[in-house]
């Protein structure tokens, strides 16, 4: 394919200008089919369409698995997620100037509150809830693009980030249980499907065990007759083959910030590390696109729950596809998010995976339930938080234990649950021992400083 439609004319600035600013408008890399051992697609570069296309599809299926097992987790409709996740992914896209690659799916950190909220408001307060954290997101955002990412290190260093990961992954337990208990030979199927699936086999099919291991448990589920298909036979004699997917207008209630508000911080700290990573693996400097990232990531939820979707999240899984084709290039994911957009306009097609039944949620959500809660300790294993120091181990301690066993306390009228309650307890707890430590000089050595003392474990 020829390269000159990629690259801009050099007599017209006006044209170039806008590309620009809308992250469009990439340069061919090299002949655009091969990339040379040691070399990388830039995001600002693309391969010839056919292949930027058949990447964009892989990041598809990368992000295919995670983004619809929330809905399903959650009662939202599996294909309004999917449609707002297609947006969201644009939105990111044109904000960030196309330099900072990245799918937005659904975050694993909002299946507690809106459970919770479901429980209490139904689909219109979580959605409420939604909307509620996007803006407080955007809001920081704002503040990061405008003052750095200084002041959140200082807030959130890997001890209080690790600690709420953890947290919010381990409160999940209960779900993931009373899930499992409902088709156990199924959930067993699935689970075990998932781990040996990601140690036998490398490369993308490892990291689709996900995936692959709901689709093997679907299949168990149909065999042993736990699968009702009269809403894909509903979707199809109702809609046809193309539909909008089902909208859902949001309700607020106060009540409900300190269920959602205390998920913008594990939000931020996803982008950030995100934004780091593709920095790290591309040799770009893209500190200048955090407060973007962030921004966009809130201005994406806030859409999303406006129209009943699930709050969105840059996507670790698709940074594997990246680091296997070594191809950076935001046109694949513009490629992702039409396709997933196209896809949830096919209402069988979001009928289908809603029939998803509970056995196979369950046997997937123990799996990444613990991920989540595993993504935690991985920060201060990797930060090598010293946990002699009664800050950081009193700290972590109390927190861990308010998120998992799901501490509740309700004050002039708002209702707070473990998430909220544990992640304040993070945050107030360390910065006041912190703060007395100091002044008293009761605590040997400072919090923030790695346990450089002894060899980290071959384990990790």
């Amino acid at each position: 394919m020829s390269s000159s439609p990629s690259t801009p004319p050099t007599n017209d600035a006006a044209a170039p200008g806008l590309a620009e600013r809308l992250g469009l408008g990439w340069r061919l890399h090299g002949d655009g089919r091969t990339v040379a051992p040691g070399d990388v697609v830039t995001p600002r570069e693309r391969l010839v369409w056919p292949r930027t296309i058949s990447i964009g599809a892989q990041h598809v299926v990368a992000m295919f698995g995670a983004t619809f097992l929330v809905p399903l987790l959650t009662g939202f409709p599996p294909a309004t997620t999917l449609f707002f996740s297609g947006i969201g992914t644009i939105l990111f896209l044109i904000l960030t100037a196309g330099r900072v690659p990245s799918y937005l799916g659904s975050s694993f950190a909002f299946i507690a509150p809106i459970s919770a909220a479901m429980n209490q408001y139904g689909p219109g307060g979580a959605l409420g809830g939604v909307v509620m954290a996007g803006i407080a997101l955007a809001i920081i955002g704002l503040i990061v693009q405008l003052a750095g990412t200084g002041w959140l290190q200082k807030l959130m260093p890997p001890l209080v980030t690790g600690t709420i990961v953890a947290l919010i992954g381990f409160n999940l337990a209960p779900s993931a249980k009373a899930n499992f208990m409902e088709a156990p030979v199924t959930a067993m199927v699935t689970l075990g499907s998932i781990i040996l699936i990601s140690v036998l086999f490398r490369g993308l099919i490892g990291r689709l065990s996900i995936l692959l291991g709901v689709a093997i448990g679907y299949i168990t589920a149909v065999v042993r007759g736990e699968v009702d298909f009269t809403a894909i036979n509903a979707a199809w004699q109702e809609q046809g083959l193309f539909g909008l997917p089902q909208f859902h207008t949001p309700e607020f209630h106060l009540s409900l910030a300190g269920l959602f508000i205390p998920v913008i911080l594990v939000l931020v700290a996803e982008n950030i590390g995100h934004v780091k990573s593709v920095a790290l693996m591309t040799g770009d400097d893209l500190d200048p696109y955090a407060g973007r990232a962030i921004m966009a990531d809130g201005l994406a939820t806030i859409i999303a729950g406006s129209g009943g979707g699930s709050g969105t999240t840059t996507y670790a899984e698709n940074i594997g596809v990246m680091a296997a084709t070594r191809v950076y290039s935001t046109a694949a994911y513009w490629v992702a998010a039409i396709v997933a957009i196209l896809l949830s306009v096919m209402p069988v097609f979001g009928a289908a995976v809603a029939t998803v039944p509970q056995g196979v949620l369950g046997g997937a959500a123990t799996v990444l339930y613990g991920m989540i809660g595993m993504l935690g300790v991985r920060i201060w294993v990797q930060n090598r938080v010293d946990f002699s120091n009664p800050v950081n181990l009193t700290t972590a301690a109390v927190a861990m234990i308010v998120g998992i066993a799901d501490y509740t306390w309700s004050v002039f009228g708002l209702d707070f649950a473990g998430i909220a309650l544990g992640t304040a307890a993070t945050l107030v707890i360390y910065h006041l021992m912190a703060f007395i430590a100091r002044v008293r000089g009761s605590v040997g050595s400072d919090p923030l400083t790695p346990d450089t003392s002894k060899t980290p474990s071959p384990l990790g």
